[in-house]
């Protein structure tokens, strides 16, 4: 079974999580974090701090070895705010790339919230509840509401303990025109979302993160009981508890380590403010969270187990069907698009040789190949190109987007070459399986020319130089669907080396 590896790079620290495959559960092996603070100059300089660099790069070498040690077969690095703001962000992607080899892949907010909510519902029983996650950073705090296992809405606040620390706490403890100005903040960011989180009734509140660990620490040790509950009044006693307190009193207390001490009065105020301009009962604290959802996503990548990859096409399918409808695309037409990319897929898996990871990739691009019409009909294939290459299409890497914003780049006249400006970010394999990908869509397109579902199923039979397609058909026939197969016999020559033998039954 596949070793997994998760590293977070966060505005506060960095972490790694390693996980196997085992009887279809991820089994944790290694953990390690360390804080490095790569945030804390960039949110007053939009800049990242050449030592604080220098501590995260030494952090991932270690990590690095940690990964040899454990033999991890599939890995992700992701960063997340601090990369976000900073000027200087390719620096250190750099950095790292040289140093380990590695590509840091920075996310947004709003993939960030994805990933937390895939990893808490991996991990948890919130799938018959209406629950609103809250993950507070370094940097930013994700608010994600989800209904029964599905995302809702998501929100992406600048409201991370470091961020707020550096900004508003100028003396130890902070004074009161610091905490009225701090507090003022957090309550304008969160009067923005205020409306649409209180329209929604709430029967959970789940928080992740080192901060809701300390206060439920720190409210657990005052009751004498084990408990990661803590109800909402109590969070404003906390957080005005702390507030009073110097660093050196904060550290003395269960629950809140070192450096955790330096920032937990910022984070107790967004948690207090939060629940009390929501409304909000209390949270439990779960220590799921990004580096969980990065893991299971790649556990559900790399396995055919259908329980296993539920949530994670279930998110994709909700960001795919949403982005086709926002740019008004024929949803019946693109599904029966992707219906014979996905039956062309399996049945021509001997002649294409993509792998498994191209058949989502594939079927997506399917779904989505027509939405730069919305735009402009001449040239929406460059138009659909770039909507899919800076769209928020949850579920999927950076990699995998550009990948699926290629496949559909190609469906007209023109054909993917390595030097094009659609492929040049991908890496070397990917350069030699986009244009097979391409010739598959481009194939489903043409058994839907007519967009009237006239091809109703197909057979093929491969040989050794020749394949042959068999198409069942509606009784009014598929001459539009033949001619238009006709016309990619070329290509197809060109990219698979065997002859295409298309006939309607």
């Amino acid at each position: 079974m596949p070793t997994f590896g998760a590293i977070d790079i966060g505005a506060n620290s960095v972490r790694l999580k390693i996980s196997k495959l085992v009887r279809r559960r991820l089994k944790v092996l290694a953990e390690d974090r360390e804080v490095t603070r790569l945030g804390e100059a960039v949110f007053a300089t939009r800049l990242l701090d050449p030592a604080a660099i220098e501590h995260t790069v030494k952090v991932l070498e270690r990590f690095h070895r940690l990964t040899q040690q454990f033999g991890v077969d599939h890995l992700r690095i992701v960063a997340t705010s601090a990369l976000r703001d900073a000027d200087n962000g390719a620096a250190f992607v750099e950095w790292v790339r040289s140093a380990t080899g590695w590509h840091v892949e920075v996310i947004s907010g709003l993939e960030e919230g994805r990933l937390i909510h895939l990893g808490v519902q991996a991990n948890t029983r919130i799938r018959n509840s209406r629950a609103l996650l809250i993950d507070l950073g370094g940097g930013s705090c994700e608010l994600t509401l989800s209904t029964r296992g599905q995302i809702e809405d998501m929100y992406s606040l600048p409201l991370g303990a470091v961020r707020l620390t550096r900004d508003f706490m100028r003396h130890d403890p902070p004074r009161k025109n610091e905490l009225h100005q701090l507090r003022a903040y957090i309550e304008k960011e969160v009067i923005r979302v205020e409306d649409a989180l209180t329209s929604h009734r709430v029967d959970l509140v789940i928080a992740t993160s080192g901060t809701p660990a300390a206060l439920a620490d720190m409210w657990a040790a005052e009751q004498g009981v084990r408990t990661s509950t803590v109800p909402s009044a109590e969070l404003q006693r906390l957080a005005r508890r702390l507030s009073r307190m110097n660093v050196v009193e904060r550290q003395a207390i269960k629950g809140i380590g070192p450096r955790r001490a330096e920032i937990i009065v910022a984070g107790a105020m967004v948690f207090s403010e939060i629940f009390s301009r929501l409304k909000l009962p209390g949270f439990r604290y779960v220590p799921y969270g990004l580096r969980d959802g990065l893991l299971f996503q790649m556990a559900a990548e790399y396995t055919e187990n259908p329980s296993l990859r539920k949530a994670l096409v279930a998110e994709r399918e909700h960001s795919i069907v949403s982005l086709a409808a926002h740019y008004q695309a024929d949803l019946t037409f693109a599904r029966r698009v992707r219906e014979l990319a996905l039956q062309l897929f399996r049945s021509l898996g001997s002649v294409h040789n993509l792998p498994q990871e191209y058949e989502d990739l594939l079927t997506a691009a399917a779904m989505l190949h027509e939405i730069g019409s919305f735009l402009n009909r001449a040239g929406r294939h460059r138009h659909t190109h770039y909507i899919l290459a800076h769209s928020e299409l949850l579920g999927f890497t950076t990699r995998q987007r550009i990948i699926i914003a290629a496949i559909t780049r190609f469906i007209g006249k023109s054909r993917p070459a390595p030097e094009t400006r659609a492929l040049r970010a991908l890496p070397d394999a990917d350069l030699v399986l986009v244009p097979r990908a391409v010739l598959l869509l481009r194939l489903a397109r043409a058994l839907e020319q007519g967009r009237r579902g006239a091809v109703t199923g197909l057979r093929t039979r491969v040989a050794a130089e020749r394949v042959m397609l068999r198409l069942n058909t509606r009784s009014s026939g598929a001459e539009l669907e033949l001619w238009a197969l006709d016309k990619e016999r070329d290509y197809f020559r060109e990219v698979f080396g065997r002859e295409l033998d298309c006939t309607a039954l």
